[in-house]
């Protein structure tokens, strides 16, 4: 059996991946080979403080490495988190909320981490044509009698893949979705529309294309009648500040509110706070206890935006 090997271009971002992390990155390798590419076909594993990036499926080894290594480089140079600290009381519709949101989240990492592969080579026509494969294999057709259940990750599936291509389909496969999924292909066109309104190329530009596109799926819900998101309030989405912004109190970027979910940690009343200007989860504060809601909240605003992260322990990325 020949050996896995990755090429000379993604061992050069191993080696730049390695530079920045103060662990040891390493790529490790399955035996599947679907006959098409996936997203989910490499994981990033954590063990002591060192990540081996497995990949499941070798039908594109070097593509698919590079895709999950690229996605780690883009938290190492500062892009934005997402991270998930409510819960709803019920783990499985918190499990569907958070792939959702994932999915979402990683679409407009796949803006800058296509846009990288392409600048180094690493999609071809052949990869081309192996991830246009994967769309069929992970949507059925839609029925044009009903509307069913995989409409949600048709229309993920489908926005996915216009950002692969960047909006631009030949004819060929446009006339094949637009045929096979007509109704779900026309919403995911639009989704697509808000990712590619502004660029994406800066940690402030894709927390903020994160926000308007949590904000758009749950519109495309609402139309649909199908279950919101509500990724605003549900998903903590990493700030982005300027040093300016670290000095101002937190009374002036963020509103402060109790939310109707929970503390994942620790289970008890949350409070939530959202960003003045897109009304984003920025931050979520456990309830605490035997404090009197007053001085809470005038303790919270009255700290500078540095402080009260520090203290909180929240990771944010500097403009």
């Amino acid at each position: 059996m020949t050996e896995t090997k990755l090429n000379d271009t993604v061992t050069g971002l191993l080696a730049t991946a390695n530079s920045l992390y103060p662990g040891n990155i390493t790529v490790s390798f399955g035996d599947a080979k679907a006959g098409y590419v996936r997203h989910d076909q490499a994981q990033q594993r954590m063990q002591n403080g060192d990540i081996d990036i497995h990949v499941s499926d070798i039908t594109a080894p070097s593509y698919t490495a590079s895709h999950e290594m690229l996605h780690l480089l883009l938290l190492l140079q500062g892009f934005p988190q997402i991270t998930f600290n409510l819960t709803t009381r019920d783990d499985r519709l918190d499990e569907q909320l958070m792939a959702i949101a994932m999915e979402l989240y990683d679409m407009v990492g796949h803006v800058l981490v296509v846009r990288k592969q392409r600048e180094h080579g690493l999609i071809d026509d052949q990869i081309e044509d192996l991830y246009f494969k994967s769309v069929a294999a992970t949507i059925e057709p839609e029925d044009p009698d009903q509307q069913d259940a995989m409409m949600t990750l048709r229309l993920l599936t489908l926005t996915d893949l216009l950002v692969f291509f960047g909006g631009d389909l030949t004819p060929a496969r446009l006339s094949q979705v637009q045929t096979t999924y007509p109704v779900a292909f026309k919403a995911a066109q639009a989704l697509y529309d808000v990712i590619a309104a502004k660029a994406v190329d800066t940690p402030f530009a894709m927390r903020r294309t994160i926000v308007k596109l949590f904000k758009a799926f749950d519109d495309q819900m609402t139309a649909w009648q199908l279950p919101l998101l509500h990724g605003t309030e549900f998903v903590t989405v990493q700030n982005v500040f300027s040093e300016r912004q670290l000095r101002l109190e937190v009374r002036q970027l963020f509103d402060v509110f109790h939310s109707d979910m929970l503390d994942k940690n620790k289970h008890t009343r949350a409070y939530i706070g959202l960003n003045k200007g897109d009304r984003q989860n920025a931050f979520v504060i456990p309830a605490p206890a035997q404090k009197d809601s007053d001085a809470f909240f005038k303790e919270i605003y009255g700290k500078t935006v540095k402080d009260s992260f520090a203290e909180l322990d929240v990771p944010y990325t500097l403009r």
